[in-house]
């Protein structure tokens, strides 16, 4: 695997879990005293997967031939997205706080 596919899959694990890391929407905007319900959250998620998505096709691209995919691609690829929010979200609604 290339320096390139690496860095997609580093930058998905971290995009997965900017949704769970902090009550700012996308990391940047503040949403003021109140705090991101999972509907946001969720939004969010499906956002940072086509940007990630979107980024990982223009470093194909830039690397050769692009290749065609089919709905199954987005599937698998969405549940490893989903995979690796796990992290986030076990630490944003799984772990007690004092």
């Amino acid at each position: 695997m290339s320096a390139a596919g690496w860095f997609v899959v580093l930058l998905a694990v971290l995009a997965a879990n900017v949704p769970f890391a902090n009550q700012r929407l996308f990391a940047v905007l503040p949403l003021g005293a109140v705090k991101k319900s999972a509907w946001i959250r969720l939004a969010e998620l499906i956002a940072l997967y086509f940007a990630v998505g979107a980024l990982g096709f223009m470093l194909e691209a830039r690397a050769g031939n692009r290749f065609e995919q089919g709905w199954q691609f987005y599937a698998i690829t969405f549940c490893l997205f989903l995979v690796f929010a796990f992290p986030g979200f076990t630490f944003q609604y799984l772990v007690r706080r004092r």
